[in-house]
Parts: C-alpha cells; sequence; structure tokens
C-alpha cells in the first residue's frame, strides 16, 4: 500500500484497472449464479436451503491516491465475471482492545474497501422482495459489513434481500481539513464515510432488482455508529428517495454532543479537529497540506487520530446536513419514513464501566460539575445513597442520555412530524459468559435481529431461540409493509407523546408506557438547556 500510494494518480488508476480487469478475467464462476450489475457480472455461491450471497461487491471506485478525501466515485468496470465468494477488504483500522466483547477474528485491511455484500433466496430477478441494507456500528472508527453476526442468511430466508456494507471510518472517513474544504464544489469536508453509504444506497436503488429486491421499499438499519448513520440519512436531503423505512438500534444524534462548544459538530470546529491532526502528521507546515496528508500511510493517519483524541463525527457542511440533526427533525424537514427506534436495557456495562466514579463524593462531585444548575435533579433521578450504589446508577445514566433519551426523542419528533414510529426496549439477557456483570448490554440484540445465535457459541436456549424469531420476523415485516405488527406479536401501537407506547422483547414480550419517563425528562431539561446557551 505504501509503494502503490506513492506512485503518480494515472499510474494507480491504470493500476488498479489492471489488476480488477486481471482478477475478472480469471473467475470462472459463469452459471445460475452469475449476475450483471454495475461493473460487470459477478458470481456469488448457493446454500442448501436456497440463499444465494455474494460478496465483496465494489460499489465504488477504490478511495486512493487523489480520491483519498473525495466523495465516492464510479466504480471501475472489469471484464468476465467476478467471483463474489469472498468478502472484500475491510477499512483501516485499529483493533478492539483484548478481552472486548466487541472483538472480532482479523481481517484483510485496506483503503481499497468500499464493497457490500447482499444474501436473495428470491428464485428471479421478477420477485419484488423487500430489501433490507444494515449499517455496520464501531464507533465509525471500526467495524465492517463482514463480521458473522451480520450474516444475512437468515434474513434473507425470511423474505428479505438483505445488504450489508463497508463505508471509510475514522480518519479515512470524517476527517475534515480547510485545504479538503477548498477542494470541495460544496465547500464540505469530513463526510466522506456518510456519502460512501449513500452511494451504496444509490447502487442498491440501480442493482437490487436482479437480485429479486425491490428498490421502492429499501429499509436502512443499524446499531449504534450505524444506528447514528441511519440517523444522519434520515436527516439528510443527499439520501431523500433513497430508503423508505428505517430502523434505529442504539444510537440517535439528537444529543451527540452537537451543542458543546468544545465538541461543535459544525464544519469550524471539525476542520480544526482536522488540522490537530495534520499537525501530528507532520503536514501543518507543508505548501500543500492535503497533498501531504495524501502522501501519508493509512497507518499514519490512524496513529495521528488516537495520538491526538481527535473525536470524527459527521458535521454540519451545508451539505450533507444542512443543520444539525435536532434542528432539521424539529422543524420537520427530515427524510419522511417510519421507523423502529430502541435501545437496550444494560448500554452502558460494556461501554463506560471503566468510568464509573469510585465513591459516591467522587459521583456527586461529577454531577456537580457535568449538571451545574440541574445537579440536585440529577442527583434524585440517579441517586447514590453508598458507594455501593454508585455504579448502578452512573450506568443508568449513561445508558439514558447517550440511548433512551436519543431514541425517545426521535420517536417523539417522528410522531410530531406526523410520522410513524415504534419504539423497542431490549431487555432479555443472552446467555453470554459474564451475562451476570454486563446483563442486555450494547449491542445484544443484534444476534437476534439477524436471527444468527448459531453464529456464537452460547448456550441458547429454546426461548432465545422462539426471542430471535420473533425479532427478526417483526423486522421483517416492517420492511415489507412499514408496520412490525403481525406474526402472533403482541400489539405494537406506534409511539404518540401523550401515551408514549413501546414493546419490550424481554423474557416475554409485552407492550407498555413510559419508557424511564423521568430520566428522560431530565435530558430533554439538560438538552434544551444546552441549546439555549449563547
Amino acid at each position: 500500500m505504501q509503494r502503490i500510494s506513492r506512485l503518480p494518480i494515472d499510474a494507480q488508476f491504470l493500476l488498479f484497472a489492471f489488476v480488477a480487469l486481471w482478477s475478472g478475467a480469471q473467475a470462472s464462476c459463469d452459471g445460475a449464479d452469475t449476475i450483471q450489475v454495475e461493473g460487470g457480472k459477478i458470481g456469488g455461491a448457493t446454500s442448501a436451503d436456497g440463499v444465494r450471497s455474494y460478496k465483496g461487491i465494489p460499489f465504488a471506485a477504490p478511495p486512493v491516491g487523489q480520491r483519498r478525501w473525495q466523495p465516492p466515485q464510479p466504480v471501475v468496470p472489469w471484464a468476465g465475471v467476478r467471483d463474489c465468494q469472498q468478502f472484500g477488504p475491510v477499512c483501516p483500522q485499529l483493533a478492539y482492545p483484548a478481552g472486548s466483547i466487541y472483538a472480532q477474528a482479523p481481517q484483510k485491511q485496506s483503503e481499497d474497501c468500499l464493497f457490500l455484500n447482499v444474501w436473495t433466496a428470491a428464485k428471479s430477478a421478477e420477485e419484488t422482495r423487500p430489501v433490507m441494507v444494515w449499517i455496520h456500528g464501531g464507533a465509525l472508527t471500526r467495524g465492517s459489513g463482514s463480521i458473522p453476526p451480520y450474516d444475512g442468511t437468515s434474513l434473507a430466508r425470511g423474505g428479505a434481500v438483505v445488504v450489508t456494507c463497508n463505508y471509510r471510518l475514522g480518519p479515512l472517513g470524517f476527517l475534515a481539513h480547510p485545504a479538503l474544504s477548498k477542494e470541495s464544489d460544496h465547500g464540505s469536508s469530513g463526510n466522506y464515510g456518510m456519502l460512501d453509504q449513500i452511494e451504496s444506497l444509490r447502487w442498491v436503488q440501480k442493482n437490487i432488482a436482479h437480485f429479486g429486491g425491490d428498490p421502492t421499499r429499501v429499509t436502512i438499519f443499524g446499531e449504534s455508529a450505524g444506528s447514528w448513520s441511519v440517523c444522519y440519512l434520515v436527516a439528510s436531503p443527499l439520501a431523500k428517495g433513497l430508503f423508505h423505512r428505517a430502523i434505529g438500534q442504539s444510537g440517535g444524534a439528537f444529543g451527540l454532543m452537537p451543542f458543546l462548544k468544545e465538541d461543535r459538530h459544525g464544519t469550524p470546529s471539525a476542520e480544526k479537529t482536522g488540522e490537530r491532526v495534520a499537525a501530528a502528521l507532520g503536514c501543518d507546515k507543508a505548501d500543500d497540506p492535503a497533498a501531504a496528508m495524501r502522501a501519508k500511510t493509512a497507518e499514519e493517519l490512524l496513529s495521528a487520530a488516537e495520538s491526538t483524541g481527535a473525536r470524527l463525527r459527521p458535521n454540519v457542511d451545508g451539505w450533507l446536513l444542512p443543520d444539525d440533526v435536532h434542528g432539521i427533525f424539529t422543524a420537520g424537514r427530515q427524510n419522511d419514513v417510519p421507523v423502529i427506534v430502541g435501545s437496550t436495557a444494560d448500554e452502558g456495562t460494556t461501554l463506560f464501566a471503566a468510568l464509573v466514579p469510585k465513591t459516591k463524593d467522587a459521583y456527586v462531585a461529577g454531577a456537580r460539575a457535568k449538571y451545574g444548575d440541574l445537579a440536585d435533579e440529577f442527583l434524585k433521578v440517579y441517586p447514590a445513597n453508598e458507594d455501593a450504589d454508585v455504579r448502578a446508577a452512573f450506568l443508568a445514566s449513561m445508558r439514558d442520555e447517550w440511548f433512551t433519551w436519543e431514541m425517545r426523542t426521535w420517536a417523539r419528533l417522528t410522531e410530531r412530524a406526523g410520522g410513524k414510529a415504534y419504539q423497542y426496549f431490549f431487555s432479555h439477557v443472552p446467555p453470554s459468559p459474564n451475562h451476570a456483570q454486563i446483563g442486555a448490554y450494547h449491542a445484544a440484540e443484534i444476534l437476534y435481529v439477524f436471527n444468527n445465535l448459531p453464529k456464537v457459541d452460547w448456550p441458547f436456549s429454546d426461548a432465545d431461540r422462539k426471542l430471535a424469531e420473533n425479532v427478526s420476523s417483526a423486522w421483517i415485516r416492517f420492511a415489507d409493509t412499514g408496520n412490525p405488527n403481525g406474526g402472533g406479536l403482541p400489539q405494537w401501537t406506534s409511539y404518540d407523546a401523550s401515551s408514549q407506547y413501546y414493546l419490550e422483547f424481554g423474557d416475554t414480550i409485552e407492550p407498555h408506557r413510559e419508557l424511564l419517563k423521568a430520566q428522560c425528562d431530565f435530558f430533554d431539561r439538560y438538552y434544551a438547556a444546552k441549546r439555549a446557551e449563547p
């Protein structure tokens, strides 16, 4: 990768085109699993039960050389039949810490990472099955569309055409800088990973009918940073018409620090963050900082971003996002699609445990420093009367600020604009090795949504398997009709501000009202005060 990055740009393009053509010419999988897509023919594989899979399909040109920090460009055509039985490389990224529940087996990494994967059980292109496009999580710094829990076989068997995709991550996907903004026709930089997601949705519109999918019934769904992404896409005018329903699992973008002065998500702040990364790379004094940064390896970029502690996120650039997400939704300018939104009961156990204050006094001091005049109210909502209470109180507050409140706000603003929102709460505890400590942890629902319990070697019960059938079927029905009800599921009433209905996926599936209302009401007041600050 280092040698290629130093070739002249035209030579790089010719090299990648040659490799693509040569690889396609060598493939020999023309047959029943062959499909014509944008760029050429692809060949996949068929499982014993008739689910066809196509992996590693390029949906844009390799974002390398001059195309690093550019919007995605048209796919480079190939000759012959491209063998799409293996996943493509993933975006360069740092590994999760050792022992993390989110750690996965290493995957091949490359800046040439813009690939997607399709699963379908349709017998022909004449079928019109609902389409579900999964956007992976990982804090916008890690992850891919190809890890085992995201395998689309079970959902495809249930009637959907399933797509998972990669997108650029970390400094490759979200680095803003004045020099990069100057290159842009829109004065925009730093939103490349989001533009990749939009390009994958454009690919779906152009190609998914060949797989038996209906391009007029596309659902985007994602968890954590994938759910942030879904939220940004619902807000973005650039994504209008590319999808028709949305599912957000444990992640919104309404209070995700867009109002704090030191970390505002507007372009100037994003560009200043990028300038810090450029300085760490030694590129800040270059005559052409953009060219100097493009000469650096992906590994050097990852190291510089890590060393500066840069928080790289989508930014309000006037193009992808004309305003922050809260402002767009409050004005009712988001894309008008029905949504499912929800969170888990123990979001904080695997994310914030290392941040738990050691004592009650430290907990109270932290609350007063963060919440100021609202600290007394916070301590009533999340009381800790002694040291032993601190862990539960602190983790509950983090769960609600980062997740429960975000998802209620998403449901509330959707309903206020006249749309349909179905809220859920996933409280079932999977039988992980440390389930007593982490409970219904952040991402616990994913195996159930994909009905992929066998992908993890845990002692799942019949109750787990039944829950997975119910959750995955509800997601497919929503993708099909825009309404998750049916299939023996208890009535799932859409959210309204007065009743605040939600469905709890626990050891039993039950409808309830007013999920953690006092806690979410507190964060309503907290973020309203933040937005009112000069």
